[in-house]
């Protein structure tokens, strides 16, 4: 109300508004209102993002350069001796700083399967080869129930070098060894792929999904020459020691690369 009201007016206003009783021994008395002062909102000024600024952090820039590292030497390998050298000397992961031993695969040059893991454990970065703790001796087991000898087929892992406390690889880390492990399967040509675990899949397949959703068919890897290579996905066997309720399932898996192998021999 900008203008003065009488007492009559004031009632009635009162009551058109709803107002049926009034508090106090004056209804009339003047209301003292304040005024309502309107604060600007201020405005936020906009931060210019430098352009010398990198797009990518120093890690993940070194990591960068760690992988083509990698993949320029890898291609001077023409053998799995001369590869084992190269990998033995690289330098570009940080793992191999807490590492005992590099573990390179192990097992036959000309081998028709290749089994790869994730990467080495304790016992294996002990004594520098794949596959030679209890996961290996269980994987030994199920290879000689399948009728498979280990020394005719090749074991490796996506990393050379042990993570410390057995803790899973980084994205980065994986990355960087994984031109290693691919030009293994270049130069040995293998017939088959079976892949142990969900992080080894992932990272050889290019797939981000669980075991559970991978096993149980076949996939396709194609490597450097773009050759296709059929590949199967199982439970690692250190998840087999934890769940041993899931051995089952495995030794379908491996029965599955029993067959197929079996098929394509009478074809």
């Amino acid at each position: 109300m900008t203008e003065e009201m009488d007492p009559k007016q004031i009632l009635e206003w009162y009551m058109l508004a709803g107002v049926e009783e009034t508090a106090g021994d004056e209804p009339f008395a003047k209301i003292e209102v304040t005024p309502v002062v309107h604060v600007a909102t201020p405005v936020r000024k906009t931060v210019e993002v430098s352009e010398a600024r990198q797009a990518t952090t120093a890690l993940s820039q070194a990591t960068q350069n760690a992988c083509q590292n990698a993949r320029e030497q890898c291609k001077n390998a023409k053998s799995l001796s001369e590869l084992k050298s190269l990998v033995e000397s690289f330098d570009g992961c940080a793992l191999k700083l807490t590492a005992t031993n590099t573990v390179f695969g192990d097992g036959a040059e000309n081998a028709r399967i290749v089994f790869i893991g994730e990467a080495p454990g304790a016992d294996e970065d002990r004594i520098g080869k794949p596959f030679v703790g209890r996961s290996g001796q269980l994987l030994d087991k199920i290879l000689s129930a399948a009728g498979l000898e280990r020394s005719s087929c090749f074991i490796t892992n996506i990393l050379p070098w042990r993570p410390p406390g057995n803790r899973t690889p980084t994205d980065g880390e994986i990355a960087v060894c994984l031109p290693f492990l691919k030009r293994q399967i270049a130069l040995i040509k293998p017939d088959y792929l079976f892949i142990m675990g969900a992080s080894a899949a992932n990272a050889i397949l290019d797939v981000q999904d669980s075991i559970s959703r991978l096993r149980g068919h076949w996939l396709e890897y194609t490597d450097e020459d773009g050759r296709k290579i059929p590949a199967l996905a199982s439970f690692h066997p250190a998840y087999l020691l934890r769940n041993p309720g899931q051995k089952a399932k495995s030794w379908v898996d491996f029965l599955r690369l029993k067959q197929k192998m079996s098929e394509d021999e009478n074809k």
